[in-house]
């Protein structure tokens, strides 16, 4: 059995960590550089950098910045936001990241993930997935886009399903419902993605308390990473603790917790 990953997230704009609910109220949560290496240092499995205003603002990633980060590490890095073309992966992958992450773009030219497969290799590309429960679509989950601003209507399992059969090694679900809400993981959302794909799922959007992160894990169809923020932001829970406790519960996780 694979271990669980426990993966922060640095969620940027205008050179800051930020933090909302829903994707709004956005406060600043933190210095992105000390904040990456802080998790780095407390075993962290990944990291995440999201530009989350870069596609709305028509935009490439703040780069020097993603790379001041990238500097700090020794764990697998994936940055998204604003990415929209090979040599815009191209040059994310040379500036440190292990992976790149792309959502609206792959959402307006899905063939850009194979493409991005293709040339870096699946196990390179994540395709994140913003969705939001709606009536508008079969399976009542929509997903958004330009950072969570736009309603395409597409249906987020049928688009899961194609992602993976376009090439993407892996999965990036938020729920937008829960984001920043504190009451829990999307268990419906993600035991509906995960059950579609045979990928890796990140369950992303709701993390509240250490308990959420067992829900995600012990589900039906569970998660195969949990993504957090605020709690580790704003010290609430420390990744060492979360370990701990999923192995206390039978939660196979990377389990190197010497210093924690």
């Amino acid at each position: 059995m694979l271990a669980k990953r426990i993966i922060p997230c640095l969620d940027i704009r205008e050179g800051n960590v930020v933090k909302g609910i829903k994707f709004g109220s956005l406060r600043n949560a933190g210095d992105p550089v000390e904040l990456a290496k802080m998790y780095c240092d407390a075993g962290a499995d990944e990291l995440v950098f999201l530009d989350i205003t870069a596609s709305k603002e028509k935009r490439k990633t703040h780069m020097a910045l993603a790379r001041r980060v990238a500097e700090g590490l020794d764990i697998p890095f994936t940055i998204g936001g604003g990415i929209s073309s090979v040599e815009d992966a191209r040059a994310v992958l040379s500036s440190g990241a292990d992976k790149v992450s792309v959502n609206t773009s792959a959402v307006k030219n899905p063939s850009l993930i194979s493409d991005l497969s293709e040339v870096f290799g699946q196990q390179c590309v994540v395709v994140a997935i913003d969705a939001k429960r709606s009536p508008s679509t079969q399976s009542g989950f929509t997903v958004c886009t330009y950072g969570g601003s736009f309603d395409t209507e597409i249906d987020a399992i049928s688009w899961s399903s194609e992602a993976e059969k376009r090439g993407a090694g892996e999965i990036l679900l938020t729920s937008m419902d829960k984001d920043g809400t504190k009451d829990g993981y999307d268990i419906e959302l993600t035991q509906a993605i995960c059950s579609t794909v045979s990928l890796p799922v990140i369950a992303s959007g709701g993390c509240g308390k250490i308990e959420h992160f067992l829900e995600i894990f012990k589900c039906e169809n569970p998660a195969d990473a949990a993504l957090a923020a605020s709690v580790f932001h704003y010290g609430e829970l420390a990744i060492g603790q979360v370990k701990r406790y999923l192995l206390s519960n039978n939660v196979v996780v990377r389990d190197d917790l010497s210093g924690f």
